[in-house]
């Protein structure tokens, strides 16, 4: 088997954040991409370590999962509506790509209790807002094991954010966890990996 090569990782993996993801919008790509995305996590390769970074490249696909579900999620939808009424009735490639949720789902969980610690809370986090699909609904009080364990070792406050909402919003009792400050809707959440964080550090 050739070695991956890390130029073409490196290309490839910020032409997610910066092409794919680009203002953190969804696109008619966006959907596509993130079934191929969720379809290679399982790839031997996928443990490759990250170029210049020791990170798995799962871990980093994840991340890319989790900020382009948070991009689409609730929270995101309801606000943007307080401006614009009817906007995911409109946007159709937004309500596609959210109709996804449960089949990239099952594409995350394996990875919820995977032994690297960086894969396994990215793979937590895309579950948890995954799991606001309906469909999912039976799978919350699971997955709050995975928010709990968040908030303990995360030290990525909008990670701890992402977990603590998820608690209150399945109506878990969170008076033991310390209140995280709010910041404003449009840095509050997780982000993905740009390309400062895959080139050389120099």
């Amino acid at each position: 088997m050739l070695e991956p090569d890390p130029k073409v990782q490196v290309t490839a993996l910020s032409e997610l954040s910066e092409l794919v993801g680009h203002q953190n919008s969804i696109y008619e790509a966006t959907a596509p991409v993130a079934m191929y995305v969720a379809g290679i996590l399982a790839h031997p390769a996928a443990m490759t370590l990250r170029p210049y970074r020791n990170v798995p490249i799962r871990a980093t696909l994840l991340n890319w999962l989790v900020s382009t579900a948070y991009d689409a999620s609730d929270e995101i939808v309801d606000r943007t509506e307080r401006y614009f009424p009817g906007f995911l009735t409109r946007d159709t490639t937004l309500a596609a790509f959210r109709d996804l949720r449960p089949m990239l789902y099952r594409a995350v969980a394996p990875f919820l209790q995977d032994s690297h610690e960086d894969v396994r809370e990215a793979a937590g986090l895309a579950a948890l807002i995954l799991a606001e699909h309906p469909a999912l609904a039976r799978r919350r009080d699971h997955l709050a094991v995975h928010a709990r364990r968040i908030l303990d070792t995360s030290s990525d406050d909008p990670n701890r954010r992402v977990a603590w909402k998820a608690l209150e919003a399945w109506g878990h009792d969170i008076t033991d966890i310390e209140t995280l400050q709010q910041e404003p809707w449009d840095c509050c959440g997780p982000h993905s990996d740009g390309r400062g964080d895959l080139e050389p550090p120099f």
